[in-house]
C-alpha cells in the first residue's frame, strides 16, 4: 500500500472522493442522531422517577368513581380519586417481592377550601434516599420539617398566596409553620405538591384512618425486570396498579415511539443506503480506473497490491465520512434537543384533580436529555470502517479478475 498514492488518487477524484464521503456521513449522521433521540426520550420519561430513586410507583385507584363528579364542590382533606389507602401490610409484602430491593410510601392528599384547592404530601423522613422526600436538594430556603407542626411549600404557590418563611399556615384545621421552600424543577410531576409535611402529621389530618399511605415507591435491583414485577403485582395484590417511566413514555407520542425496536430499524435503513450508495460510487469509480488497473497489472502490481491499494481508499473515505457523520449526527440531536417538549402525567399520576384546571404540576414542558456515550461513537466508527471494508471487499474482487492484456487492448 502506497500512502502517497492513495493521497494523490483523493486528489485526483476529488469530486467522486467528496460524494463517497458525504454519503457514508448522511447514513452515520442519521444512525447517530437518531439513537440519540431515541435515548433521549427514554431518559426524559425516566427523569420523573430517577428524582425519586425508584423504578415503579404502585397505587391503588377507586373502584366505581362516579363519572362527572364534581370535586371542586367539595371541602376539606381528601384522598385522590386514583390514591387510595395501601395498607401498611401491602407495603411490607411489596417489599417482599422477589427483585424488589427497598420500598417506601407516602400520603397525598387534597384539600378543597373556598376559592381553590392544594395539593399535600405527606413524606417518610426514614427513607431519604427513595420517595417525595429527595426532593429536599431542591429546597432553596429553610429545610425540611423536622418537628411536629412544621412544613415545606412549594415557591411558586407560596409566592401566589402571599406565604412566607416563618409564616403560620392552617391545613386541615391544624396550625402548621412554614419551614423550608422548594422550587420544583422539571420532571418532577410524580412527586409534585404545593405543601410537604413529615408524614405523621399528614396522616393525622385523614381522622377516618389508621397511620395511612396511598403511594408506594419501589426500588428494583434490575431495573430491566419492570415488566416483569409489574406482571407480579398485578396478579398478587388484586386492586392495586403500578406505574413506570413507560407509562410517559406512551403519552409523549411522535418521536418517541422510535425509542425502542422502532429506533433500531430506522437507523438500521439509514446505514443500509448509506453502504450502498457508497458500494454503487465506489464501483463507478472503479470502472473509471479500468485502464489505470490495466497499467499497473502491466508493471508488475499483484492482485493483493491492488486490493490493498484499494482497501486504503476506501478506508480513508469511510473513516472521513464517520467522523463528519458523528459531527452531523451531534449537531442534529443538539438541535432537537433545545426544543421544549410537552410531558403530559398520566391520569394515575397527576397530583391534581381532574376537574382542576390543568397546572404546572401536572404538565411541564422539558427539554430533552441528549447525551453521547462513547459506546455510541466506537459503534458509529466501527460501521463506517466496516462498510469500507465491504466496499473494498467489491472493489477488489473486481478488480483480482481484469486482465491486462483484455485492458489494454482498449486503450
Amino acid at each position: 500500500m502506497r500512502i502517497s498514492y492513495i493521497v494523490h488518487e483523493l486528489q485526483h477524484r476529488s469530486a467522486r472522493t467528496l460524494i463517497n464521503i458525504l454519503g457514508i456521513a448522511v447514513g452515520i449522521g442519521l444512525f447517530v442522531s437518531i439513537n440519540a433521540v431515541s435515548t433521549g426520550y427514554q431518559k426524559a420519561a425516566g427523569q420523573p422517577f430517577a428524582n425519586l430513586g425508584a423504578d415503579l410507583v404502585v397505587q391503588r385507584a377507586e373502584k366505581n368513581q362516579p363519572l362527572g363528579q364534581g370535586t371542586l364542590s367539595m371541602r376539606g382533606v381528601k384522598l385522590p380519586f386514583s390514591n387510595q389507602i395501601i395498607s401498611s401490610e401491602e407495603l411490607t409484602a411489596l417489599g417482599t417481592l422477589d427483585g424488589v430491593a427497598a420500598t417506601a410510601g407516602s400520603l397525598l392528599l387534597w384539600e378543597f377550601f373556598p376559592g381553590g384547592f392544594r395539593t399535600i404530601m405527606g413524606v417518610d423522613l426514614a427513607q431519604p434516599e427513595l420517595g417525595p422526600v429527595r426532593l429536599a436538594q431542591w429546597i432553596s430556603q429553610g429545610h425540611l420539617p423536622a418537628q411536629p407542626g412544621e412544613a415545606v411549600m412549594e415557591k411558586h404557590f407560596a409566592k401566589f398566596r402571599g406565604v412566607r418563611l416563618g409564616d403560620a399556615l392552617e391545613i386541615g384545621g391544624n396550625s402548621f409553620k412554614i419551614v423550608g421552600l422548594l422550587e420544583i424543577r422539571e420532571g418532577a410531576q410524580v412527586a409534585a405538591a404545593n405543601i410537604y409535611l413529615r408524614l405523621s402529621d399528614a396522616q393525622s389530618l385523614l381522622t377516618d384512618a389508621t397511620a395511612p399511605l396511598n403511594v408506594a415507591y419501589l426500588r428494583l435491583r434490575d431495573p430491566a425486570e419492570q415488566r416483569l414485577i409489574q406482571q407480579k403485582i398485578l396478579k398478587t395484590f388484586p386492586g392495586l396498579s403500578s406505574s413506570s417511566s413507560d407509562s410517559f413514555l406512551e403519552l409523549m407520542g411522535g418521536v418517541s415511539l422510535i425509542s425502542g425496536q422502532f429506533a433500531l430499524v430506522a437507523s438500521g435503513v439509514a446505514l443500509l443506503g448509506a453502504i450502498l450508495l457508497i458500494l454503487k460510487s465506489m464501483t463507478a469509480s472503479l470502472v473509471e480506473r479500468t485502464t489505470e488497473i490495466g497499467v499497473l497489472k502491466a508493471v508488475g502490481w499483484t492482485k493483493r497490491d491492488i486490493q490493498a491499494q484499494l482497501l486504503g481508499e476506501a478506508m480513508v473515505q469511510c473513516v472521513l465520512g464517520g467522523i463528519l457523520g458523528l459531527g452531523l449526527g451531534y449537531m442534529g440531536a443538539f438541535l432537537v434537543g433545545t426544543l421544549s417538549l410537552p410531558m403530559a402525567t398520566p391520569w394515575a399520576l397527576n397530583p391534581l384533580p381532574a376537574s382542576a384546571k390543568i397546572g404546572e404540576l401536572a404538565n411541564q414542558a422539558i427539554r430533552l436529555p441528549i447525551q453521547f456515550s462513547w459506546g455510541l461513537v466506537l459503534v458509529a466508527l466501527d460501521v463506517a470502517v466496516a462498510t469500507g471494508g465491504i466496499a473494498a471487499l467489491v472493489m477488489g474482487r473486481v478488480a483480482a479478475n481484469m486482465r491486462p492484456a483484455d485492458i489494454l487492448r482498449k486503450i
